[in-house]
């Protein structure tokens, strides 16, 4: 898709002819989507079909083997981020969680949710030895931003409590508010509710949509819980051996008969 095209629909991911190859091992087999501004998005699929293989090439965790992926930035200009650090990419607004939790365990709520503000911050080396006025200014402001994040996702009353010891529901949401933190404007979501039971569930639905219309933030996430699925996604997109077999809204693919084969069940 062209450039043009892009900025007349208004996406803010755009996928082209994605393939990634291990070896002899095509994971990924020229995908192409889209994630439109606002949007929850879902990525569905059998075990190895190839959803988080596409998540690490957005995130710059793998270069794809041939394709590209192109951001809208928040400047609202279109650029290439395939191949691109991680960092780099998380810096340009794109943030991720993953399958398995990776908290600091040890560290506190809020300090777990304050290195997710990192990129926020302009004070170098010799200023956070000195620690003068503005450092500590800064500091603050930190602290209160990332208090705040907290407190939307309904965590501020673990702010001290040590992550390893959270209940493993609010382990998940802490992870989404680290990320949250990176103040992104596209949040990748990898199996948000993985392990969780049907109370846990729930409430991270509603997490789900409060990012969305309250944060402006715009979602795709990959998850096997259908309910969950069918319920916030407005587009879903399903893979299956590495390729893309259906797009569309839940309704749509709910009646699918190649979904239905590949993934549903009949």
């Amino acid at each position: 898709m062209s450039t043009q095209q892009l900025q007349s629909k208004q996406s803010i991911l755009e996928i082209e002819n994605l393939s990634m190859a291990f070896g002899g091992l095509r994971a990924i087999d020229g995908v192409s989507m889209h994630i439109d501004e606002g949007e929850i998005a879902a990525l569905i699929g059998p075990n190895g079909a190839g959803k988080t293989t596409i998540f690490n090439c957005i995130t710059g965790v793998y270069k794809p083997t041939e394709g590209t992926v192109s951001i809208r930035n928040k400047n609202g200009q279109i650029e290439h981020i395939h191949g691109l650090k991680p960092d780099i990419i998380n810096h340009k607004g794109l943030a991720r969680t993953f399958q398995n939790i990776r908290l600091f365990n040890n560290m506190t709520v809020l300090e777990n949710v304050m290195i997710g503000r990192h990129n926020s911050l302009k004070a170098g080396i010799f200023k956070a030895i000195v620690r003068d006025s503005s450092t500590k200014e800064e500091e603050q402001r930190v602290i209160e931003e990332s208090y705040l994040i907290l407190k939307k996702l309904k965590l501020d009353m673990y702010i001290n409590e040590t992550a390893g010891n959270l209940p493993y529901g609010e382990q998940r949401r802490l992870e989404i508010a680290r990320a949250l933190a990176t103040d992104p404007f596209l949040l990748l979501l990898d199996e948000p509710v993985a392990g969780m039971n049907a109370q846990e569930t729930k409430e991270l639905e509603e997490t789900i949509n409060i990012i969305r219309d309250q944060e402006h933030i715009t979602i795709l996430l990959i998850e096997h819980d259908m309910s969950l699925v069918m319920n916030v996604s407005e587009r879903i997109y399903v893979l299956d051996y590495g390729r893309l077999i259906a797009e569309g809204t839940p309704h749509e693919i709910k009646r699918n008969p190649d979904v239905i084969k590949a993934y549903l069940g009949e």
